[in-house]
């Protein structure tokens, strides 16, 4: 079964979809990042397609890095400088080929992630 990465973003304060985040995609081998893409989030909170097709699909460590900043920033949330979050990365494996969905629930002050489906 070929692989491949799908992501999106909840406001959690707001209680939707969080349209206009920047997301960036790393590989990370050993102490080497390398970007691979970028994406922004749609009106439903997702990237238009899978952030890491199956034809791009490999095994291993990657990060997705959330610029929430500048979100919080165009909703009115994002409070005094410098912000309490302003880039959000998670780091996370991905040994086979499958689905893997890595979405972020966000809020000024806190965020949380996990694998879904």
């Amino acid at each position: 079964m070929p692989g491949f990465l799908t992501t999106h973003v909840l406001d959690t304060a707001r209680g939707c979809p969080a349209e206009g985040i920047t997301i960036a995609l790393y590989r990370i081998d050993g102490e080497a990042r390398d970007r691979i893409t970028q994406a922004v989030t749609n009106a439903d909170g997702r990237t238009d397609a899978p952030i890491l097709p199956d034809g791009d699909f490999k095994p291993g460590r990657y990060e997705l890095v959330f610029f929430a900043g500048d979100y919080l920033r165009a909703t009115g949330q994002a409070g005094a400088d410098p912000l309490f979050l302003d880039q959000v990365p998670i780091r996370f494996g991905m040994s086979e080929g499958d689905h893997y969905h890595v979405p972020l629930l966000l809020s000024p002050y806190g965020y949380s992630t996990y694998r879904g489906s």
